[in-house]
């Protein structure tokens, strides 16, 4: 099993109202199947301070079975689960949390490219949906945290 071509990107910290949300965390994660790897980018803001710290970058083997069924079962579960409507107007999953993820045959992106403001959605999560995104987010957490 190998993995697509694809970029990912997690946020912590999407919800805001008056003003724009303050990401807790990102995570970028590109695939690349033609070499075999995931470049994963992650920048953490420590409780208590107003920024981001300075991204930290690694390289992870995408060869073995493990890392490529993981990005494949994340695909699987974000065909399958729904966004918010109109982008960025709810957090329909309530982990203050967005994913954006794009291949060559599908996109998916909840949150909105701003944040999730305090509007309301047309479309709600079902408890399902709410498992999905969470097993969603924890396989990113997962290929995040594998050695380099």
């Amino acid at each position: 099993m190998s993995i697509p071509e694809f970029s990912l990107r997690l946020q912590h910290g999407i919800t805001g109202g008056f003003a724009p949300p303050t990401p807790e965390a990102i995570v970028t994660i590109t695939g690349i199947p033609t070499q075999n790897l995931l470049n994963i980018t992650s920048a953490v803001r420590p409780k208590g301070t107003p920024s981001l710290q300075d991204a930290v970058p690694k390289s992870i083997s995408a060869a073995d079975a493990h890392t490529a069924a993981l990005v494949n079962e994340l695909k699987g579960i974000l065909k399958s689960i729904p966004t918010e409507s109109p982008p960025g107007s709810e957090d329909i999953y309530g982990m203050d949390t967005s994913i954006a993820f794009g291949c060559d045959d599908f996109m998916w992106q909840n949150g909105g490219p701003q944040g999730c403001g305090t509007g309301e959605s047309s479309v709600k999560a079902t408890d399902e949906d709410k498992a999905k995104f969470k097993r969603a987010v924890e396989i990113v957490k997962e290929l995040q945290a594998k050695d380099a």
